[in-house]
């Protein structure tokens, strides 16, 4: 029989507690590009990837009235140039008239990690798929809906996007934005 005196018992926990900690504070500290890191809002709920194309995303509780949470879904390393996943984005949403997203659009140039970047912020109807890539998915509609994305053009290109119920979104447009410009 093996005795475990009460003071060794109590090393032990407060060590497993203290390595545990330092692990959790490690994977919410926040997201590297190039070096150069943003600590993660605390209201940002992370996740694990649901898929090996993301590289990580996070779960923004939605607001009284919404049906659904947002979400920020980061790749990393994904191809394609800043105009043509710009397009990509914006064919996945329809306007009011149920065309083409259009004037509810905007495409602007920023900085993210001191590089090169397009910020792309529109509203509509957001044709969700499951399974994005997959030809034979269907698309679900999803009124009301915004999506603030970004292209960043760093050592690896990175997608950044925001996406969820307008109301939910613009409660963490201004955090996610203040996110994007504080890589340092």
């Amino acid at each position: 029989m093996i005795r475990i005196f009460p003071r060794a018992l109590a090393t032990m926990l407060a060590s497993a507690v203290f390595a545990f900690s330092v692990a959790a504070q490690e994977k919410t500290g926040g997201i590297t590009i190039d070096g150069k890191k943003s600590p993660i809002p605390a209201e940002w709920k992370e996740e694990a990837p649901t898929n090996r194309m993301r590289y990580a995303q996070f779960v923004l509780p939605k607001v009284a009235g919404d049906t659904r949470d947002a979400e920020i879904v980061i790749f990393k390393g994904l191809g394609g140039s800043a105009q043509a996943n710009i397009d990509r984005w914006k064919d996945q949403f329809k306007g009011p008239d149920g065309g083409k997203i259009g004037n509810n659009a905007k495409v602007t140039e920023i900085k993210v990690a001191g590089k090169p970047a397009l910020y792309l912020d529109m509203k509509g109807s957001y044709l969700f798929k499951s399974a994005p890539f997959d030809p034979n998915a269907k698309a679900e509609l999803l009124e009301n809906y915004r999506m603030l994305a970004t292209h960043v053009d760093a050592e690896s290109i990175y997608h950044i996007r925001l996406t969820g119920p307008d109301k939910t979104v613009q409660k963490y447009r201004e955090g996610f934005e203040k996110w994007l410009a504080n890589f340092k």
